[in-house]
């Protein structure tokens, strides 16, 4: 079982999960779960972040318990159709990990899936002083683009090719943002490879949009690492 830990934004109570590393922390990461918020899948990227030395918040994006899968549509709409309240949610997690007394003079690194992919360059976009930040079949598209100079994070987009929810356009989109607002970014795209590739359990949902796929996994997890040894030095 990890850690709550309380915090909120806009009035609304949130709890995130926190994974402590057994030895001194390496960096403290901010992890953006997916649409369906924090579940086991979710506990156990921020336990594997533990395990490397990360001390790992898995934020919260509603406040309320989640009945089902389907169930999360809605509410990550509603919370998503005002982006300036939409970031201020994501602020907010990164705000409270900063605030815990053991993460004083630690790098601080974001990543996330899906929803929380989105959620972390949303995050980047707005200039949070993240090292870096890494989405994991996360959207692209934003209703408000970097500027030019505001990006403090080095990103990196991990992005399944035939993912339907982030045609080929977006792609493009998002390379000519990041390139606009003058980013230190990296995509690497899976040829063949849906949405929500990192998680086993995307089998077993229905949808012919998402689909495990184990090396994309390996590989994306795998370049995430050698991205936060790179700027951890």
């Amino acid at each position: 079982m990890l850690e709550t830990i309380a915090y909120s934004h806009a009035g609304q109570n949130l709890t995130g999960h926190l994974a402590r590393p057994e030895a001194t922390p390496r960096a403290a990461v901010v992890l953006f779960p997916t649409i369906a918020n924090f579940n086991a899948a979710m506990e156990r990227r921020a336990k594997m972040l533990a395990d490397l030395g990360y001390l790992t918040l898995v934020s919260d994006f509603y406040g309320e318990p989640v009945a089902s899968f389907e169930a999360s549509f809605p509410m990550a709409e509603k919370l998503r159709s005002d982006n300036a309240h939409y970031r201020g949610r994501i602020d907010a997690a990164i705000t409270a990990l900063r605030s815990l007394p053991e993460t004083a003079g630690l790098p601080m690194l974001g990543i996330g899936y899906c929803m929380g992919g989105q959620a972390v360059l949303e995050a980047a976009r707005g200039g949070q002083d993240l090292v870096a930040a890494v989405s994991f079949h996360g959207t692209l598209a934003t209703a408000a683009p970097a500027e030019p100079g505001a990006v403090k994070a080095r990103i990196l987009v991990c992005h399944g090719d035939a993912d339907p929810l982030v045609p080929r356009e977006q792609v493009i989109g998002f390379w000519d943002e990041m390139d606009r607002a003058e980013a230190n970014w990296h995509f690497h795209a899976y040829s063949g490879v849906r949405h929500g590739f990192t998680d086993p359990g995307s089998d077993e949902r229905g949808m012919a949009a998402i689909g495990y796929d184990a090396s994309a996994d390996r590989q994306s997890w795998a370049a995430m690492l050698s991205l936060f040894d790179e700027v951890l030095g």
